[in-house]
Protein backbone atom coordinates (compact mmCIF):
# COMPACT_ATOMS: atom_id res chain seq x y z
CA UNK A 1 0.00 0.00 0.00
CA UNK A 2 2.44 2.12 0.62
CA UNK A 3 4.69 1.65 -2.36
CA UNK A 4 1.14 2.58 -4.28
CA UNK A 5 0.54 5.60 -2.59
CA UNK A 6 4.45 6.82 -3.22
CA UNK A 7 3.22 6.21 -6.95
CA UNK A 8 -0.04 7.76 -6.45
CA UNK A 9 2.43 10.62 -4.76
CA UNK A 10 4.81 11.33 -7.15
CA UNK A 11 1.85 10.96 -10.48
CA UNK A 12 -0.03 14.19 -8.70
CA UNK A 13 3.27 15.82 -8.68
CA UNK A 14 4.50 15.08 -12.34
CA UNK A 15 0.71 15.77 -13.45
CA UNK A 16 0.63 19.50 -11.69
CA UNK A 17 3.91 20.19 -13.17
CA UNK A 18 2.84 19.17 -16.66
CA UNK A 19 -0.64 21.39 -16.27
CA UNK A 20 1.32 24.02 -15.41
CA UNK A 21 3.86 24.07 -18.70
CA UNK A 22 0.05 23.58 -19.99
CA UNK A 23 -1.50 26.52 -18.92
CA UNK A 24 1.65 28.93 -19.22
CA UNK A 25 1.21 28.15 -22.68
CA UNK A 26 -2.17 29.83 -23.03
CA UNK A 27 -3.37 33.17 -24.51
CA UNK A 28 -5.81 34.91 -22.86
CA UNK A 29 -8.82 33.89 -24.95
CA UNK A 30 -8.35 30.33 -24.12
CA UNK A 31 -7.99 31.15 -20.10
CA UNK A 32 -11.67 32.94 -21.21
CA UNK A 33 -12.49 30.21 -23.36
CA UNK A 34 -15.41 27.27 -22.13
CA UNK A 35 -14.38 24.39 -20.49
CA UNK A 36 -16.12 20.92 -20.04
CA UNK A 37 -17.19 21.81 -16.88
CA UNK A 38 -20.44 23.36 -17.80
CA UNK A 39 -20.70 27.16 -17.02
CA UNK A 40 -16.94 27.06 -16.20
CA UNK A 41 -14.34 28.73 -18.43
CA UNK A 42 -10.81 27.73 -18.60
CA UNK A 43 -9.81 30.14 -15.47
CA UNK A 44 -12.82 28.87 -13.32
CA UNK A 45 -11.24 25.50 -13.89
CA UNK A 46 -8.12 26.43 -12.76
CA UNK A 47 -9.55 28.61 -9.59
CA UNK A 48 -10.92 25.69 -8.63
CA UNK A 49 -7.88 23.14 -9.17
CA UNK A 50 -6.06 25.34 -6.54
CA UNK A 51 -8.91 26.53 -4.09
CA UNK A 52 -7.21 23.82 -1.77
CA UNK A 53 -3.86 25.40 -1.33
CA UNK A 54 -5.68 28.78 -0.67
CA UNK A 55 -8.67 27.58 1.86
CA UNK A 56 -7.87 26.44 5.37
CA UNK A 57 -10.01 23.67 6.55
CA UNK A 58 -12.32 26.19 8.73
CA UNK A 59 -12.56 28.13 5.79
CA UNK A 60 -13.83 25.22 3.90
CA UNK A 61 -16.31 24.00 6.48
CA UNK A 62 -17.58 27.73 6.67
CA UNK A 63 -18.05 28.05 3.00
CA UNK A 64 -19.74 24.50 2.82
CA UNK A 65 -22.08 25.86 5.83
CA UNK A 66 -23.02 29.08 3.58
CA UNK A 67 -23.90 26.85 0.90
CA UNK A 68 -25.90 24.66 3.06
CA UNK A 69 -23.64 21.60 2.49
CA UNK A 70 -23.76 21.45 -1.03
CA UNK A 71 -20.46 21.32 -2.32
CA UNK A 72 -21.25 22.32 -6.34
CA UNK A 73 -22.32 25.46 -5.30
CA UNK A 74 -19.82 26.24 -2.85
CA UNK A 75 -16.81 25.75 -5.46
CA UNK A 76 -18.90 27.53 -8.11
CA UNK A 77 -19.00 30.51 -5.74
CA UNK A 78 -15.53 30.34 -4.66
CA UNK A 79 -14.20 29.80 -8.22
CA UNK A 80 -16.33 32.84 -9.57
CA UNK A 81 -14.92 34.68 -6.41
CA UNK A 82 -11.48 34.25 -7.06
CA UNK A 83 -11.09 34.51 -10.68
CA UNK A 84 -13.31 38.21 -10.37
CA UNK A 85 -10.16 38.95 -7.47
CA UNK A 86 -6.95 36.96 -8.98
CA UNK A 87 -5.46 37.55 -12.48
CA UNK A 88 -4.91 34.44 -14.56
CA UNK A 89 -1.09 34.96 -14.13
CA UNK A 90 -1.81 34.37 -10.63
CA UNK A 91 -4.04 31.44 -10.68
CA UNK A 92 -1.22 29.85 -12.54
CA UNK A 93 1.11 30.96 -9.82
CA UNK A 94 -0.92 28.96 -7.13
CA UNK A 95 -0.46 26.51 -9.05
CA UNK A 96 3.13 26.51 -9.99
CA UNK A 97 3.95 27.04 -6.44
CA UNK A 98 1.76 24.25 -4.94
CA UNK A 99 2.88 20.93 -7.11
CA UNK A 100 4.28 19.32 -3.99
CA UNK A 101 1.28 20.22 -1.89
CA UNK A 102 0.02 17.44 0.06
CA UNK A 103 -3.76 18.34 0.14
CA UNK A 104 -5.94 15.47 -0.54
CA UNK A 105 -9.61 15.34 -0.84
CA UNK A 106 -11.30 14.59 2.28
CA UNK A 107 -11.82 10.57 2.09
CA UNK A 108 -10.35 10.57 -0.92
CA UNK A 109 -6.69 9.69 -0.43
CA UNK A 110 -3.84 10.09 -2.28
CA UNK A 111 -5.94 8.97 -5.56
CA UNK A 112 -8.48 11.67 -5.05
CA UNK A 113 -5.91 14.28 -5.71
CA UNK A 114 -4.82 12.75 -8.96
CA UNK A 115 -7.93 11.98 -9.77
CA UNK A 116 -8.93 15.95 -8.88
CA UNK A 117 -5.94 17.20 -11.07
CA UNK A 118 -6.30 14.94 -14.42
CA UNK A 119 -9.68 15.17 -14.30
CA UNK A 120 -9.46 18.74 -14.40
CA UNK A 121 -6.83 18.95 -16.43
CA UNK A 122 -8.88 17.15 -19.20
CA UNK A 123 -11.43 19.79 -18.56
CA UNK A 124 -9.13 21.97 -20.13
CA UNK A 125 -7.18 20.48 -22.25
CA UNK A 126 -9.96 18.33 -24.12
CA UNK A 127 -11.85 21.37 -24.39
CA UNK A 128 -9.13 23.54 -26.31
CA UNK A 129 -8.34 20.60 -28.28
CA UNK A 130 -4.70 20.72 -27.14
CA UNK A 131 -2.06 17.99 -28.20
CA UNK A 132 -1.62 17.35 -24.48
CA UNK A 133 -2.58 13.72 -22.95
CA UNK A 134 -1.50 12.60 -19.39
CA UNK A 135 0.05 8.86 -20.03
CA UNK A 136 -2.16 6.28 -20.40
CA UNK A 137 -0.52 4.75 -17.36
CA UNK A 138 -1.36 7.28 -15.15
CA UNK A 139 -5.25 7.47 -16.04
CA UNK A 140 -4.63 4.06 -15.19
CA UNK A 141 -4.72 4.70 -12.06
CA UNK A 142 -7.41 6.46 -11.32
CA UNK A 143 -9.54 3.67 -13.18
CA UNK A 144 -8.01 1.27 -11.63
CA UNK A 145 -9.51 3.05 -7.92
CA UNK A 146 -12.50 3.81 -9.07
CA UNK A 147 -15.57 1.95 -7.48
CA UNK A 148 -19.27 1.12 -8.55
CA UNK A 149 -19.63 4.03 -5.81
CA UNK A 150 -17.16 6.88 -8.03
CA UNK A 151 -20.08 5.87 -10.71
CA UNK A 152 -22.84 6.36 -8.74
CA UNK A 153 -21.22 9.86 -6.94
CA UNK A 154 -20.70 11.15 -10.91
CA UNK A 155 -24.40 10.21 -11.73
CA UNK A 156 -23.34 9.07 -14.83
CA UNK A 157 -25.73 6.59 -16.82
CA UNK A 158 -23.83 3.85 -18.34
CA UNK A 159 -26.87 1.28 -18.76
CA UNK A 160 -26.44 -0.85 -21.54
CA UNK A 161 -22.63 0.54 -22.52
CA UNK A 162 -19.27 -1.16 -22.18
CA UNK A 163 -16.49 1.31 -21.71
CA UNK A 164 -13.38 0.02 -23.49
CA UNK A 165 -9.82 1.55 -23.77
CA UNK A 166 -8.12 1.57 -26.82
CA UNK A 167 -4.71 2.21 -25.36
CA UNK A 168 -5.42 0.31 -21.63
CA UNK A 169 -6.36 -3.35 -20.54
CA UNK A 170 -9.38 -1.86 -19.02
CA UNK A 171 -13.20 -1.72 -19.68
CA UNK A 172 -16.11 -0.98 -17.47
CA UNK A 173 -19.96 -1.82 -17.85
CA UNK A 174 -21.86 -4.86 -20.16
CA UNK A 175 -23.81 -3.68 -23.01
CA UNK A 176 -23.09 -2.08 -26.62
CA UNK A 177 -18.78 -1.07 -26.52
CA UNK A 178 -17.65 2.27 -26.69
CA UNK A 179 -14.13 2.52 -27.74
CA UNK A 180 -12.03 5.50 -26.78
CA UNK A 181 -8.57 6.52 -25.34
CA UNK A 182 -8.38 6.07 -21.67
CA UNK A 183 -8.49 9.57 -20.56
CA UNK A 184 -11.50 10.25 -22.40
CA UNK A 185 -13.54 7.68 -21.24
CA UNK A 186 -12.74 8.58 -17.23
CA UNK A 187 -14.23 11.68 -18.76
CA UNK A 188 -17.38 9.81 -19.97
CA UNK A 189 -17.51 8.16 -16.05
CA UNK A 190 -17.38 12.03 -14.92
CA UNK A 191 -20.26 12.90 -16.49
CA UNK A 192 -18.56 15.03 -19.20
CA UNK A 193 -19.67 15.82 -23.09
CA UNK A 194 -17.08 14.98 -25.57
CA UNK A 195 -15.94 16.69 -28.70
CA UNK A 196 -17.59 14.90 -31.14
CA UNK A 197 -15.56 12.12 -32.44
CA UNK A 198 -13.22 10.67 -29.26
CA UNK A 199 -15.54 7.70 -28.84
CA UNK A 200 -16.77 5.55 -30.72
CA UNK A 201 -19.80 3.12 -30.95
CA UNK A 202 -23.45 3.19 -31.09
CA UNK A 203 -23.99 4.72 -28.35
CA UNK A 204 -21.42 7.60 -28.88
CA UNK A 205 -24.17 10.52 -29.44
CA UNK A 206 -25.30 10.09 -25.53
CA UNK A 207 -21.88 11.04 -24.45
CA UNK A 208 -20.96 13.71 -27.05
CA UNK A 209 -21.49 17.22 -27.16
CA UNK A 210 -21.41 20.47 -25.58
CA UNK A 211 -22.83 20.22 -21.71
CA UNK A 212 -25.75 22.68 -21.07
CA UNK A 213 -26.11 24.56 -17.82
CA UNK A 214 -24.04 24.31 -14.91
CA UNK A 215 -21.63 23.84 -13.18
CA UNK A 216 -20.90 20.57 -13.79
CA UNK A 217 -17.86 20.48 -11.54
CA UNK A 218 -17.42 16.90 -9.79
Amino acid sequence: MREQDEELRESVVAERRELATMLGELSEAEWGAPSLCAGWRVREVVAHMTMPFRMSPAQFAMGMAKARGNFDRMADREARRDTARLSDAELLASLRDNVEHPWRPPGGGVAGALSHDVIHGLDISVALGLARRPPASRVGLILASMRDKNVRYFGTDLSGVRLVADDLDWTLGDGEPLRGHAQDLLLVVCGRRLPEGLVAGAAAGRFSGRNAGGPDIS
